[in-house]
């Protein structure tokens, strides 16, 4: 279990600078793999899309460019975030937990959520939500960090993330208690095969993991059937 209260106030405390602090943390890496996240989903030609713990709403944007004529609903527990989200001209917002949202039934064809799986209260109780959102057929899209199996990678990317990232982070934000608590939740974050299992476990099915930059990041996919 994730501390729901603790990220909710994390969030709001870096609201303002989060999207500037992601872009230097990853040198700009983000804004690609968002790009190939909103392609993804424009090949399963949906009408209707929830993008998850939208945040200050860039994946929704990008998904907004791949797939003009749908409609994409952007939900997420942090209004400070959200308010980011506004001044970047994304209207389409709700303020809603995706541990219990106020969907309906089988009512998107897509669901998507980028870096906020691993933060939410339960990662199975936040799977079988999706699960319960998306339509027969629709498709779940997971973007998150992971640790890179890479022998040459894992070990610096591993000192990253536990003294460098935070240390830059807290210059940024003034928060480095906090990144020092997100950048630990990718440790503890299933990935790969173990993802795989899980979205099996809350339901869906044919999950596919695509790592992104050596295995920083990882894309996932499934479907329900």
């Amino acid at each position: 279990m994730q501390d729901a209260r603790y990220v909710r106030e994390a969030f709001a405390g870096i609201a303002r600078r989060y999207v500037l602090t992601n872009h230097v943390l990853s040198m700009g890496t983000d804004v690609l793999w968002r790009r190939k996240t909103a392609r993804l989903v424009a090949s399963f030609a949906p009408t209707r899309i929830l993008d998850l713990a939208t945040g200050s709403g860039d994946l929704a944007l990008a998904i907004q460019g791949t797939c003009p004529d749908a409609t994409v609903l952007g939900a997420d527990f942090s209004v400070p975030m959200m308010r980011q989200a506004q001044q970047l001209r994304f209207q389409n917002l709700i303020a809603a937990d995706a541990m219990s949202l106020p969907l309906a039934d089988t009512a998107f064809d897509v669901v998507t959520v980028a870096f906020g799986l691993r933060n939410m209260a339960s990662w199975p109780g936040a799977l079988k939500e999706m699960h319960r959102v998306l339509r027969p057929g629709g498709h779940l899209i997971v973007l998150d960090f992971s640790i890179p199996s890479f022998p040459f990678m894992r070990a610096p990317y591993l000192f990253y993330l536990k003294h460098v990232m935070p240390k830059i982070a807290g210059l940024l934000t003034g928060k480095r208690e906090a990144y020092e608590y997100l950048c630990g939740s990718i440790e503890r974050f299933p990935s790969g095969a173990k993802m795989e299992s899980l979205m099996r476990e809350s339901g869906f099915a044919d999950p596919v993991s695509r790592p992104l930059s050596f295995g920083i990041a990882t894309l996932y996919s499934a479907r329900r059937p």
